[in-house]
Formats: C-alpha cells, structure tokens, sequence
C-alpha cells in the first residue's frame, strides 16, 4: 500500500512547484516508507511513496507504459491481476515490470476509464496522458482507499491524506459548519465532503477526468440494489454453495503478495471466518493478531483463545489499556483527519503498531460481513419496528426486542426507556432512511453542544433531506433490508468503518488491510440473494453461519453479535488523558475555537467526572467535542512544518520543457 500526490494545472499562468510537491509526499511517509518517486512536466507533477507488497525490487512508481506517454502513481492492490495481465499480453502489451500497477495501467490504454469495470481490488490512483494533456484520478468501489482533492491558484491537487493537501500554498485551512452537522449526526460526512472547507474527497465508485482547465467526476458503480423480480431463485442449498465458493477465492486472490500475510482476529465469527479459512485452505501457519481490553466488557479474549486453540494459529495480542488509549487518541486524530465519536479507532491503531513491529506488512480482516449478510441490530430492530407499527399499541410486538437486547430486559427500569425511544419511528415507516432514523436523531442531540455561532452558520439546513435527495432511485422498489444495509454500506461502512477504524489508522503503521467479504462479486452477488436468507427471523448473518458451519466452533459460530467498542469516559477522562483533555476542554480554549458551547461542556465534564455510568449520548459528545478540538490544534492553530527526507528518491523523472 502506498501514498500519492499530485498537482495538474488548471490555467496557464500557474506552475508546478516542486517543492510543494515533495512537502505533500513527505508529510505521507508512513504510508509508504520504502521508497518514493516523481514524474513532472508542464502540466503536472505525481509524487509518491511505496510500502513494496508485490514485485519488491521492480514495481517503483512512477511506472510509465511503452511509449511513456502515460504515467500511473497509485495507492492500492488489484487481486485479479495476474489473470489481467495474461489477457494484456494476448492483445500485445509489453511490461518490464511484475506489478499490478502497470496492468492497470496498460488496461487504462486500451479501455480509458472502463477499465474500472475489471478491477477487483482496493485502490486510489492517478493517470497522466501527457499526450493529451488529461489526468485520471479513480477511488475503488465501496472506498478502502481514500483519495482527496482541492483547487487552489489555477491548480488542482490530489492527496491520500489531507494533510499533504495542506502542503499547497492558498488553500484555506477552516472547520466547515456543514460537514460537523453531518458528523454529528451520521459519525461522519455524506460522501464527496470531509470536514474542511475546500477540501473534497472522491467519492467511493468514482472517478475524475481532469482536462481543458476543468473537471468531471462519474460515478462508474454504487451498492447495488435489486427488486424482488430480480433476486437469486435457487434453492438455499445452491446459494450457499456459490457464496462458499466466492469467499474461498476472494481469501485466495487476498494471500498474493511477495511478504507473509497475517489476520486480524477477534473472537468474533466474521474474522474467525477468514483466519479458518487462510489456515485450512491456504497457510496452516498464518500468523494472527488480536485486542484485549481491561474492562470484560469490551474484552473477547475468550473467544480469541477458543479459535486460537481450535485453529493452532501463532497469535499475538495487544492489550488496549485505558492509559494507552487515552495516550494515542490525538495521533489517531491526527491520522483520520476528522472529527470522531468513538474512540474504537484507537485500539486498532495499537494493533498496527504491534503488527508492524511483528514484521508484517498485510493482514486479512473481516470488515463488510455485517453489512452485506445482515449482522448488525440495525438491521433487526427495523424489522421489529416495521412489525410493531403495524399494531402501535400492541403490548407483545415490541417484547421482541428483549432478543436484541436480553441485558435490557433483565431489569425492568430499562424496559420502558429501550421502547420509548424505538417508538419514535413508527410512523415513519415509509420513510427510506427508517432503518436509521432513530439511531441518527438520537446522535443529532450532540449538536445542543454546539456554539450559537456554530449553530448560525449551519443555519436551516437539514442533514437527514439533504441525504434522501441524493439516495437513488432504485432504492424505493426494493425490500426493506436492503434499504438498510445501502444505507450501512454508502455511509457508515464506506465513509467511517473503512476510513477511521481501517485504512487510517492501519496505515498510521505502514500496514496494508485486506477485506475478503468485500469482493465486488461477493457484494454484488450478496446484494442479490433473498433478504430471508441474510435475517432469518430474528437471527442475524444466517447464511454466512450456514456458509462457516465446517470452518468454526459452534461456540463462536452461535455466539450473538459482539459490537466492537473502546472504553471512552473511562480513558479520555482518566488520568492518561487529563493533560490534554483538560487543555483543550478549558473554557478559554473552547471560547477561542468557537464551535461548542462552553457552559454546556463544562456541565458534562462535571457530569462526567460524579456519575458511574453516563449514557451513550454523554460519550459520544466527550469523544466529539474532544476529537473537534484536536483536529482544530492540529491542522488550523497549529501547522507544523514538514520533515523533509534526506534521501534521493528512486523514480525522479523530469519531462519538463528546458528553458
């Protein structure tokens, strides 16, 4: 895996700057610490690093194609490759070197930007035609790999981080009123914004032509939707083996790579699945990696140990103490260039530092499975709700819940509560953001933390509208699981999940993550299989269970979903975390910043600091509030400057016209 940058003229008058250039790939080295490269001319530059996966003596980029008219810098892994490649040849393409860069490449030359359509992989990349004078910028389907971009003094520049985007000379640096509304309702920002004012991010499934002084961006693939008309009509036997089949061959193409490939493993049945699955089919020696926590809450060390004894795997494990977490939580800020309302990201930042100093360079994990075989209670409590508003006033539909909730259920002052704040939605059945709506108006409460200033900058507008008039067509002739899981995938999987809690923080350590269930013919086989088979009643993932049934203990295979979480008042409030914390949570600071309101924080630390428990709402304000203000220290007050290496690069081409 790797960093990219670049910078494309827009008009005439402006150059580019080369110095800037190298800023924006330095400030990514923990991306790609191996090497690094260049390509200019008139019209652009392409910086990059490399974290050398495949082809490790060969692959340096920039890689040009037989004429070098064409030059690619690229962040990502395409798995079918090989197979890519072998059809090149057949139609007379020559390569010097072995990378799955330069078939992507090739490919571009002989398809344009419908060689999109043959890529099964993870990627964010760039390709200059300096014949004619266009570059191509492209993101991978459900977005893994980020890719970001902003215009600034007639130029175009593009980053895997933000951060090297502030590299550029005029590019304002302000938090923008909107996307901290979105944040602070759906924990990140609808696809296309991020959290700074002109900064933008390629949307997942898009690419960019840049030409002519302007740009356009299309979309080439979403999360596909299908009617009932158009859903897989066999028998569950038959499907289950197709989904067997795809999973073992999307873990297959997953292993190639010229260094060991390890996995993340949890306890839980999504990465159980895929460390089985590597150790009994492929490498019976794979090595595996694991969180323990202090708290037996959020621990499921249990579980690890069950699978580690079951599978005899060389496991190793990091324990995420509430001082640690607290400790790293403003380098996982730093590294996920967003406001956050969990601190879950950061036990995973402590698992690719432990991986990374283990020697490795790869893990499998198991991201995507809950949202596209129906793992999640999301997903469940709108099919609850849908059959309770049916009989609003029904006394038994509601009991139902009782098997999302058991722990609820087992003290009775709780009961109530978890029924009001369900019954909120009943009314909106027909709304297609249902499945969401209470967790996102229950989120949206943070925002009474918000400035009056804050508050009139966003002024009327409307978060929840803004996303229904972007949501497709096709998504009203579908059932209502699928509304749900499109909704999980576009924005909490897409712009959070694999951002924040995967390619940031895993990348943070120079290490690359690969997610088998999220194989574009998994997801769009998965998509099209009956919504019965993925919830069963009640019983989420049923098909994917039916589908481990040989690979797992029945232990893990029937344990009930375990959400991932992190300790938050716990460790940001504790004394691991106090220096800071009480720092940019005084009054003056929070004053100064603007964005919350200073007499509502102090009275939740205080709450904070005499209650027991606090509510979900309380914590996620703490982590909100806390992460805002560290990204405002880290890249708006504060701007620190950039370390250049001292190395020469191992690409440097200068095609720039002598004058």
């Amino acid at each position: 895996m790797c960093g990219i940058a670049g910078i494309c003229r827009l008009s005439t008058s402006s150059s580019i700057d080369l110095d800037c250039l190298q800023r924006m790939v330095a400030v990514q080295r923990h991306r790609g610490p191996d090497e690094s490269g260049f390509y200019l001319d008139d019209g652009v530059g392409l910086g990059h690093v490399r974290l050398s996966i495949i082809d490790l003596s060969g692959g340096s980029q920039p890689i040009h194609n037989e004429d070098r008219s064409l030059w690619i810098i690229y962040n990502g892994e395409v798995f079918n490759y090989p197979e890519l490649r072998e059809e090149l040849i057949c139609r007379g393409h020559q390569f010097y070197t072995s990378s799955d860069t330069e078939v992507i490449l090739h490919l571009y030359e002989e398809k344009g930007p419908q060689c999109l359509e043959d890529l099964n992989g993870q990627f964010g990349l760039a390709i200059w035609d300096s014949t004619k004078r266009e570059l191509f910028l492209a993101r991978d389907r459900i977005g893994i790999r980020p890719l970001h971009y902003a215009t600034t003094e007639g130029k175009l520049a593009f980053s895997s981080e933000i951060k090297a985007l502030f590299q550029m000379p005029g590019l304002p640096r302000r938090i923008d009123p909107i996307a901290m509304d979105q944040i602070f309702t759906f924990w990140t920002t609808l696809p296309g914004r991020t959290v700074f004012e002109g900064i933008h991010e390629l949307p997942a499934g898009h690419y960019m032509l840049v030409r002519n002084g302007s740009f356009e961006i299309h979309q080439y693939w979403d999360v596909p939707l299908y009617s009932k008309d158009h859903w897989i009509d066999a028998p569950i036997e038959e499907i289950i083996e197709q989904i067997d089949e795809l999973l073992t061959d999307a873990i297959r193409i997953r292993l190639r790579a010229d260094v060991p490939v390890g996995c993340y493993l949890s306890g839980g049945l999504d990465s159980s699945g895929v460390t089985s699955r590597v150790s009994r089919h492929f490498n019976n020696r794979v090595k595996s990696f694991g969180i323990r926590f202090e708290h037996p809450d959020y621990d499921e060390g249990s579980h690890q140990n069950l699978m580690v004894n079951y599978l005899g795997v060389d496991h190793k494990e990091i324990h995420a103490t509430n001082e640690q977490i607290a400790r790293s939580f403003p380098d996982v800020i730093r590294h996920v260039e967003k406001p956050i309302l969990r601190t879950a990201p950061t036990p995973l930042f402590l698992l690719s530092q432990l991986v990374h100093e283990s020697d490795f360079k790869v893990v499998l994990t198991g991201e995507g499975a809950d949202e596209f075989f129906g793992g999640y209670n999301i997903f469940r409590e709108a099919k609850v709700c849908r059959f309770w508003a049916r009989q609003p006033d029904s006394e038994s539909r509601p009991k139902l819940l009782g098997h999302l909730y058991p722990y609820v259920f087992k003290d009775p002052r709780l009961v109530q509560t978890l029924r009001s704040f369900f019954a909120r939605s009943l009314y909106q059945t027909e709304s297609p953001l249902f499945s969401h709506l209470v967790r996102w108006e229950n989120t949206s409460r943070i925002k009474t933390f918000f400035s009056s200033e804050l508050k009139a900058q966003i002024g009327h507008y409307n978060a929840l509208e803004d996303l229904t008039q972007t949501l497709p067509s096709d998504l009203n002739h579908c059932d209502s699981l699928s509304k749900a899981q499109f909704l999980e995938a576009k924005i909490f999987l897409s712009n959070y999940l694999l951002s924040s809690q995967g390619d940031r923080v895993a990348m943070a350590h120079s290490l690359e993550i690969r997610l088998p269930y999220l194989d574009r013919r998994l997801m769009e086989f998965i998509m099209r299989v009956p919504p019965r088979w993925k919830v069963l009643g009640l019983r989420e993932k049923h098909i994917l269970k039916r589908v481990l049934a040989n690979d797992l203990p029945d232990a893990v295979l029937q344990r009930p979903k375990h959400p991932y979480r992190a300790p938050i008042r716990e460790s940001l409030l504790g004394a691991g975390g106090l220096s800071y914390t009480q720092e940019l949570l005084h009054e003056q600071i929070l004053r100064n910043t603007g964005l919350f309101d200073c007499k509502r924080v102090n009275s939740l630390l205080l709450k904070a600091k005499r209650s027991l428990q606090l509510s979900e709402t309380d914590n996620m304000a703490i982590v909100g509030i806390l992460s805002t203000q560290l990204i405002n220290d880290m890249f708006i007050t504060n701007c620190p400057s950039v370390q250049m290496p001292n190395h020469a690069p191992t690409v440097f081409v200068d095609a720039r016209k002598k004058t």
